[in-house]
């Protein structure tokens, strides 16, 4: 039986048969198993098969409007089988791109608070890297659509889990979503960069709010365990000195979201232990210049190519590459401005020892962040002046707008 009902999972990508499923009532079929059933393997299969018809748009919105079995499908983010809750989840994804039927699935997660709690266990508990990625994307994705349900999910201490009797509350962990996040992270960071990228968005969108920023800096250990773990990825692993300037391609999107977070709590906790100035601030520049230099070798224009085809399609790459290059280039300038902006004395005369302010590293930075940030860049130049003399001359001998006037 399981081999013939995996033959029809594998046929249901099939958009006939989909409707033929459809047709003959499959969904309801398959919400009395997932409503009865205690086997697994069962339970996965059938979610995995609706999944399936969700990708079709007219299915999809059918699976959707129908009350009861959304309830059944959203009960299933309780299960505590791995492959019944990764095939339940990229069946949510599925519904929540589409943007029929969104909002429907949105509403039904916030009437039902509990799942907050099933997801946040999913996170802080699993090792199954495709599961954490799944589950990341749906998060993703909810925060995106609704930034209520964001708050909420900010503000949600211990609720009861859907499958546990209110009896047992005392028993229940208190879930705060930004350690839960934090662990996923961790999790997937090695085995999977699309799922890294997918999380760090989930912190960006996180910061978007006031109340998300406060969740990660309110707690120290929460702030000092993001810091640390954003820290360590753009100063030791992303976009390395000894990368191809190219790389910068691959890493836009998640290094866009790491320097944002980093930069909001920046922002919001200068006065902790973990980012006094000095101790971070010269590692960050380096990185965040680094970031700029390989900008250049990634806007350039690839060669025409001979068949109209392909060109258009390289010239829409382009345009989305530029867009997200960009983005990424505005979340540097602002958080090396910031950077700028508290720099003293002493770590400048430092940076000038190690190498990380050197003439073609501050060239760089001015290049980028002039005539937006000029008042930081004058204020930085007097410093440098105290500093070192020559070397702030050198530098106003490539930009004429910031000579001192006599």
């Amino acid at each position: 039986m399981e081999n013939e009902i995996c033959r029809v999972w594998d046929m249901s990508m099939d958009e006939d048969v989909a409707l033929f499923l459809q047709e003959f009532n499959a969904p309801d079929i398959f919400m009395g198993v997932l409503a009865k059933s205690k086997c697994p393997r069962l339970r996965e299969i059938c979610v995995g098969i609706l999944g399936n018809m969700a990708c079709f748009q007219e299915i999809c919105v059918s699976i959707s409007s129908d009350k009861n079995l959304g309830q059944v499908l959203l009960y299933c983010l309780c299960d505590s089988d791995p492959p019944t809750l990764l095939e339940t989840s990229r069946l949510l994804l599925t519904c929540l791109s589409q943007t029929e039927v969104a909002i429907v699935w949105v509403e039904r997660i916030r009437e039902h608070p509990a799942i907050y709690d099933s997801i946040c266990f999913i996170m802080s508990s699993s090792t199954n890297v495709d599961l954490l990625v799944k589950v990341g994307e749906v998060v993703d994705k909810l925060f995106d659509l609704d930034e209520k349900l964001i708050l909420e999910w900010i503000r949600n201490g211990a609720v009861q889990p859907l499958d546990q009797p209110q009896e047992d509350s005392e028993q229940q962990p208190v879930f705060r979503i930004v350690p839960c996040v934090l662990e996923a992270a961790k999790q997937v960071r090695s085995e999977n960069p699309e799922g890294l990228d997918v999380y760090m968005h989930i912190l960006q969108l996180l910061t978007t709010v006031d109340d998300g920023i406060q969740a990660i800096v309110q707690c120290p250990d929460t702030g000092k365990d993001t810091w640390n773990l954003l820290f360590d990825l753009v100063c030791h692993e992303f976009c390395q000195s000894d990368d191809p300037p190219i790389i910068l391609q691959e890493q836009k999107t998640v290094l866009a979201s790491v320097f944002s977070v980093l930069s909001a709590i920046y922002a919001s906790q200068a006065e902790q232990e973990y980012l006094k100035t000095g101790k971070v601030d010269l590692p960050l520049i380096d990185s965040l210049i680094r970031v700029l230099q390989n900008m250049k070798h990634c806007q350039k224009k690839p060669e025409n190519s001979a068949e109209s085809n392909a060109e258009e399609t390289k010239k829409s790459d382009l345009t989305q590459d530029d867009f997200h290059l960009k983005i990424l280039k505005d979340i540097s300038c602002e958080f090396l401005s910031n950077i700028f902006q508290v720099l003293t004395k002493e770590t400048v005369a430092q940076g000038l020892k190690e190498g990380q302010l050197s003439k073609q590293k501050c060239s760089c930075a001015f290049e980028n962040l002039l005539p937006l940030y000029n008042p930081v860049v004058e204020d930085f130049l007097k410093i440098l002046r105290e500093v070192d003399k020559t070397f702030a001359g050198n530098l106003e001998e490539s930009f004429p707008s910031l000579k001192v006037q006599t």
